[in-house]
């Protein structure tokens, strides 16, 4: 699966366009009204993705929609406040043409209220032929007067739970999955809150995905239990890693690398009763919905180290677009609008040479992205881990301490290349780290 060997990107269409966040188009809107094409500023970012060594895309929603994205109103429209289909469909091929897969958001858990379904049951109650796409009660009401009762997502009622064991929905959204690959050329998709879909649905869509082909990826969001739920060989290739997102930046702020470590060793150690092993979990340090990375560390001497981190363990590492500069953004209550800006033109500065270098070096690298993971070394400040293949074995390092460091080891051999450097080093006896330092040492 090419995934696995990928860097991927993740980017909010509808905030880095700047697009408003209510859409002022009325429900009824017909295709070509209303419309601003605004993907033309996506495409502008993908010489920035080439430079940044990053060759997989994943995009927020970009479906026609009320608000924020995942409140669709139609799943064959592209979002009026983003474009047409047509430009859509030109953005991916510009895309592939640069060696950059896509991978795009699917809300199947639910819709928002002017999902065009859900406007025919407020219409017509009982007698739309839609009143069993949704959980319903006619003997109650919402908060929104309807004049009958409905489920949402967690208590939020702008989204509207869709009733996925019911077979015309299913049916409706496999459907429009075809459909995405067809207008479009889509290489995959990010289930919205995979952990509360039902799973015979995610069952059936696998089966889909596998028709349309093999290297069609299913990724899902998913924030804590045991991710082989969801993650098999009947369901999703690959799921989001919170244990570890949690883990990398607690670990440092605490100085505490016993933290990452033990969810390393949980999740892809030696010991036969790890969780994961041979399962690539998609890794990150922020994302849409949390604060950005730069906010969250306590020191700003650890922001290259989190990414050496990131780029050094098992997985698919995953940046949030605007980190990669050091962009500062905390998490507000009620509103995720200042994680999720707009950008007149990407940045470039020292944290992006070192991030560029880790994705290079990632990507080029059998150990780094198929390895296994043995602890080698490890202190409060400190952590050794070797990634390691038939082909290839490297030593991640990292110093998250203002002082050096030597790190006792035995890797069987005197000489190393750092892949971030290119320099020789000596590991006879093990090595010495600088200060809040990180190396990918190539035995």
């Amino acid at each position: 699966m090419w995934a696995e060997n990928s860097v991927f990107y993740q980017i909010v269409p509808i905030g880095l366009c700047g697009a408003p966040r209510v859409n002022p188009a009325p429900p009824e809107d017909e295709p070509g009204k209303h419309t601003v094409s605004r993907l033309g500023k996506l495409s502008d970012w993908i010489p920035h993705l080439q430079k940044l060594n990053v060759n997989a895309l994943y995009l927020s929603p970009v479906f026609l929609s009320d608000s924020h994205g995942y409140d669709t109103r139609d799943y064959r429209r592209i979002d009026n406040r983003l474009g047409t289909n047509a430009d859509f469909r030109a953005f991916v091929e510009q895309c592939h043409a640069a060696g950059i897969k896509v991978v795009i958001d699917a809300v199947f858990h639910h819709v928002g209220r002017n999902f065009w379904a859900f406007r025919d049951v407020r219409a017509r109650k009982w007698d739309s032929p839609y009143r069993d796409w949704f959980l319903i009660n006619f003997d109650g009401n919402s908060a929104y007067n309807d004049g009958f009762w409905y489920e949402g997502w967690e208590g939020h009622y702008s989204l509207v739970k869709l009733n996925l064991r019911n077979p015309a929905v299913a049916d409706y959204l496999l459907d429009c999955v075809h459909f995405w690959v067809k207008e479009f050329g889509i290489d995959g998709l990010r289930l919205d809150v995979a952990y509360s879909l039902e799973k015979d649905f995610l069952r059936r869509l696998r089966r889909e995905a596998q028709k349309i082909g093999v290297d069609f990826f299913l990724l899902g969001e998913t924030l804590h239990g045991d991710y082989n739920q969801w993650v098999n060989a009947d369901m999703l290739h690959s799921c989001t890693n919170y244990e570890c997102y949690k883990g990398l930046y607690s670990a440092l702020n605490s100085m505490n690398l016993f933290e990452i470590v033990h969810s390393l060793k949980r999740q892809f150690g030696p010991e036969y009763w790890t969780l994961y092993k041979g399962k690539h979990l998609l890794c990150f340090v922020d994302n849409h919905d949390v604060g950005r990375i730069a906010s969250v560390l306590q020191r700003p001497e650890h922001l290259p180290l989190i990414y050496g981190l990131l780029f050094g363990m098992p997985g698919i590492p995953c940046l949030y677009y605007g980190s990669e500069w050091g962009v500062t953004g905390a998490k507000q209550r009620g509103s995720d609008d200042n994680l999720r800006p707009a950008f007149d033109a990407p940045e470039w500065n020292g944290l992006t040479d070192h991030i560029a270098v880790l994705a290079k070096a990632h990507r080029e690298s059998d150990a780094l992205c198929q390895g296994d993971f043995q602890d080698v070394v490890l202190t409060n400040r400190q952590t050794v881990f070797r990634r390691q293949t038939a082909r290839e074995t490297v030593y991640v390092a990292v110093n998250a301490d203002e002082r050096p460091y030597y790190a006792h080891f035995s890797a069987g051999t005197h000489k190393a290349v750092d892949l971030l450097t290119g320099k020789a080093w000596d590991i006879r006896n093990g090595c010495e780290l600088p200060p809040y330092s990180v190396a990918y040492l190539k035995v």
